[in-house]
């Protein structure tokens, strides 16, 4: 059972959308002041990340 690239990009993927996730609903669940707005903006970034993730299997 051995892991190739695109098995390690898909859990890359898996992985950072699972944090993307995290990080909107502790902006918009638990922190109501500015700091709010940093953890969804951060949680943004992981989606973009993981989106390049996504697009990158096959190809490498």
């Amino acid at each position: 059972m051995g892991m190739n690239k695109n098995t390690v990009l898909a859990w890359a993927t898996f992985i950072m959308i699972f944090v993307g996730l995290a990080l909107i609903a502790l902006g918009a669940f638990r922190y109501d002041e500015i700091a709010g707005w940093g953890f969804a903006s951060v949680g943004i970034g992981f989606f973009a990340i993981a989106w390049v993730f996504n697009a990158l299997k096959g190809r490498v």
